[in-house]
């Protein structure tokens, strides 16, 4: 195999892997909550990850729910003492290695100075993913929210897996659970406080969890192609809309997923229907999760 042969098996590898994440909705754009997630660090060098690795491990950080931005190799993590768990799947970086060559003595000075590079791919796993690690301690952040205890008991009637860690708000679809910034990590936005966008934010990512094919088989790709992503967004933005104002939530319209806004408008001119469509659907995850609860604590609009 040549040396481009090889270069073109990890570019892809790693684009692919990236690809992958973004399709399952680790998508990076502004939220109400602390997102300064530090450059992704090696556990024994202490230098950070560079380029490509640099956007690779961030990626894998949030699909994951990874709270720690430290990475090391299943050997480096050994040579500290600490024991990658049994099952955890690796992250996939690249690194160049320097070709030596033989030097022809008739090469003029300038190709002589040229060198050859071959991009080889490694496999490291996030300090959440070991036992027998522990980092420094930090200061953690004051909790600016408070406990709504309507609310609490509402999500808790759903029996949704929610997971309180990292700094991304998701659901994965795959293993059907919510991944939820840690409470303490929200600090509000210009429109809403910092209670009103965590439990605004729970509710949206509640929203998503209905649409399981074991729920509500929340299909759109049959109907809307490319653009079922954005549709899928703008059912959980008018779900998570019609929560927070059944549920005494001041309702936040959460002007942080601009980045959604183009494809919303996209699906609006292509299709007159789409928002009929979408608050129907977001209608139908709102009453859902009603259903779940042990009595109807509002009387449901037809």
């Amino acid at each position: 195999m040549t040396t481009n042969q090889t270069n073109q098996n990890v570019y892809q590898k790693i684009t692919d892997q990236i690809v992958a994440a973004m399709e399952a909705g680790a998508h990076r754009f502004e939220m109400p909550w602390h997102t300064s997630n530090p450059r992704p660090v090696n556990v024994v060098s202490g230098k950070p990850y560079r380029g490509v690795n640099t956007l690779a491990l961030w990626v894998a950080e949030q699909l994951n729910g990874y709270a720690s931005g430290t990475w090391g190799t299943y050997k480096q993590w050994n040579s500290i003492g600490a024991q990658v768990r049994k099952g955890e799947r690796a992250a996939t970086v690249v690194f160049f290695k320097d070709l030596e060559r033989p030097v022809d003595e008739d090469e003029n000075e300038e190709t002589k100075s040229q060198r050859s590079f071959v991009a080889t791919a490694a496999w490291v796993f996030n300090a959440d993913q070991v036992d027998g690690y522990t980092a420094s301690e930090v200061t953690p952040p004051v909790d600016k929210t408070k406990r709504l205890n309507q609310v609490e008991a509402f999500v808790a009637a759903t029996q949704a897996t929610i997971q309180e860690r990292g700094h991304s708000a998701c659901y994965n679809l795959t293993t059907d659970t919510i991944h939820m910034p840690e409470r303490a990590l929200f600090v509000g936005s210009s429109t809403s406080s910092a209670t009103e966008s965590f439990y605004s934010t729970l509710l949206h990512e509640l929203t998503h969890w209905t649409g399981h094919p074991a729920r509500l088989n929340r299909e759109l790709k049959n109907r809307f192609g490319d653009a079922a992503y954005s549709m899928e967004e703008l059912i959980a933005e008018l779900g998570a809309a019609f929560l927070c104002a059944d549920l005494g939530v001041a309702p936040s319209p959460r002007p942080d997923h601009a980045a959604y806004i183009q494809g919303w408008l996209s699906i609006l001119r292509q299709d007159k229907r789409a928002l009929f469509t979408a608050a129907s659907k977001a209608s139908a995850a709102s009453d859902y999760l009603f259903k779940l609860q042990p009595q109807q604590p509002l009387e449901q609009a037809a």
